[in-house]
């Protein structure tokens, strides 16, 4: 069955993919730059590898974007300390995790290259890696199946599976068994998660599979270090201000018009307004939606001041890489993406102690899924939901404190994964 679902991807999914993407492409400038960035990844490795000696241990790792870098990060700098001279190529399938991801430990950083037979072999050939090392869940097939046939160590950490996974669907569980299977290790978010994987491998796979959870929350407790001072004021020290991060089009169409009405009623309440992507035309659109409610705005364009002046109430974020800093600045946060492909970070306003509201798109994220069932994550549906959890919320001291501690708690209580998951590869 494996030889068919390779011949199939190879003759007629893959390639499919691959004329839609070239073709959507010429009218979307994301996508463009990431099949570019393909075209020239095995140029990149050539240059990377030119001088790199036969017999270096190379590790390769894989994230689909920046998200999933985050949980690499602590797992790639673990591994340099005990193994300092080994190197690190890192790939990405987004352009936002290839453009925005800087790290000291990576050694060679491409986009992955196109998911072509011959293509993965000539990369592997150039890489020659000990280990390959993949984020979450971002399987390209014939990368795994090519590393497995070369005998590279494959592995996959934080796999997580939404409770109604389509990879266990009749006819694509097939598939998927395929992919899988040719994983070396497993390592699973939670227990549910290794049910799932257990569900999808063969009963003769020999592929190692464990519970070691997720190191993003490592990451982001790590990233919450460098504001230990901060941290030890209380949350209801700070300004009455609400985080809005990593907001998009559709976050704006649900709770611009119900937090303009609560920032007219509460004249000490400000807004730090974080857009997702904080180009001219989304900033322009969130500037004049305040301006159009009365309410006034300032562009923060510096990425150490943040300060609102001359009564400005909602101040417009025009740089990034700031925003896990700002949680520490407010206290009650609104995550972007619930209301469009999913919910994005809210591990970093979890850390900084702000009870967190989001769309209804989180359940595929276990992190936000925790928050909510901690009680310091509210998912809302409209703007109804929207004024009535964040009015609550600024009301009711009791309640925002409860939801504080409980968001900061989720963190503490998944601590660890990271250091699990360097000792499980360097052993298995």
């Amino acid at each position: 069955m494996k030889i068919l679902w390779v011949l199939l991807y190879n003759v007629f999914l893959y390639p499919l993919m691959v004329l839609v993407a070239w073709c959507v492409s010429l009218v979307h400038p994301k996508l463009k730059k990431g099949m570019h960035g393909r075209w020239t990844s095995l140029k990149e490795l050539r240059r990377c590898f030119r001088e790199v000696r036969k017999g270096t241990t190379v590790y390769w790792f894989h994230a689909a974007s920046f998200g999933e870098y985050e949980q690499i990060r602590p797992i790639l700098q673990g591994l340099k300390e005990i193994e300092p001279q080994s190197k690190a190529v890192v790939s990405f399938f987004s352009p936002s995790g290839f453009e925005h991801v800087t790290d000291e430990n990576i050694f060679c950083k491409i986009y992955l290259p196109f998911d072509f037979p011959w293509t993965v072999r000539k990369a592997l050939k150039i890489v020659r890696p000990k280990k390959v090392v993949l984020a979450s869940y971002d399987t390209w097939p014939n990368f795994i199946w090519g590393a497995h046939r070369r005998r590279i160590h494959t592995n996959i950490f934080a796999a997580r599976f939404a409770a109604n996974t389509r990879k266990l669907f009749p006819g694509l569980r097939s598939f998927y068994r395929s992919v899988y299977s040719s994983f070396d290790t497993i390592y699973t978010i939670t227990k549910e998660d290794y049910l799932t994987v257990q569900k999808l491998l063969p009963s003769s796979a020999k592929t190692r599979v464990r519970v070691l959870g997720n190191p993003r929350y490592d990451q982001v407790k790590r990233k919450a270090d460098q504001f230990t001072e901060k941290r030890t004021i209380s949350v209801l020290l700070r300004d009455k201000r609400l985080i809005a991060g990593s907001t998009t089009q559709q976050d704006e169409a649900v709770v611009l018009e119900p937090l303009a009405e609560i920032l007219q009623q509460n004249p000490a309440l400000s807004v730090f307004w974080v857009p997702h992507e904080p180009n001219d035309k989304e900033i322009r659109r969130a500037q004049e939606f305040f301006r159009t409610a009365g309410i006034e705005t300032q562009l923060l364009k510096s990425k150490k001041k943040f300060q609102l002046q001359n009564g400005a109430q909602v101040g417009i974020i025009t740089v990034v890489g700031v925003l896990y800093r700002l949680y520490w600045m407010g206290q009650i946060a609104y995550i972007g993406g619930g209301f469009s492909t999913g919910v994005h970070n809210v591990m970093e306003p979890a850390i900084a102690r702000l009870p967190t509201l989001f769309g209804p798109k989180y359940q595929h994220f276990p992190e936000a899924v925790d928050l909510v069932e901690s009680g310091g994550g509210f998912p809302i549906r409209n703007a109804t939901e929207f004024r009535d959890t964040f009015s609550r919320l600024l009301q009711d001291k009791n309640a925002f404190l409860k939801a504080s501690f409980a968001a900061t708690d989720v963190i503490h209580k998944n601590l660890g994964s990271s250091t699990r998951i360097v000792r499980s590869l360097l052993r298995d």
